[in-house]
């Protein structure tokens, strides 16, 4: 062999990638695990609610008590503020549901007011479900429609979706 193919098996040859560490989600508790396993066996009702670029997933479960958890969270730590924790607690007051819930959400994407908003929808319309009576009053409050309400795209040439460049004249 020449130095010239030395240097292209070199070239060739392939190197080792290291492949980037996973983390590991910490292992939860044999209650933990209980409570999930209670709360979605069994009959349930599910239903998808969105806002903008938000969408939960939304199950509710009959039950002789109340809880509700988002994202395997309860609803205080998942949502901080009052307002956002009302903006959940609309669906079942303004509803009137006799029977009692066990109701859990998988919320992915947008910010953390419309994911409440996309739990707000899809708890709608699961107790519609549940019982169709409460379509009416629900519709009337506006808890059963999307609001698709998201960012434009940018276009080409502008520097926003509709803001266009600083025109000069020479």
């Amino acid at each position: 062999m020449t130095t010239k193919d030395t240097t292209v098996e070199k070239a060739i040859k392939p190197t080792a990638v290291k492949k980037p560490a996973v983390k590991k989600a910490p292992a939860k508790s044999s209650d933990e695990k209980a409570v999930v396993a209670k709360a979605t066996s069994g009959k349930y009702i599910e239903a998808v609610g969105r806002r903008k670029t938000s969408t939960a997933r939304v199950r509710i479960t009959e039950s002789s008590k109340e809880s509700i958890s988002i994202n395997d969270k309860e609803v205080p730590v998942y949502f901080p503020t009052a307002d956002m924790q009302n903006i959940i607690a609309e669906a079942i007051e303004k509803s009137k549901v006799a029977g009692k819930f066990i109701i859990t959400a998988k919320v992915v994407g947008g910010g953390i007011h419309s994911q409440a908003e996309a739990v707000r929808h899809g708890l709608s319309r699961a107790i519609v479900k549940f019982d169709e009576e409460t379509r009416k009053r629900l519709k009337k409050l506006g808890f059963l429609k999307r609001d698709p309400g998201m960012k434009e795209r940018r276009k080409f040439g502008l520097k926003k979706a509709r803001k266009a460049p600083q025109w000069s004249k020479r």
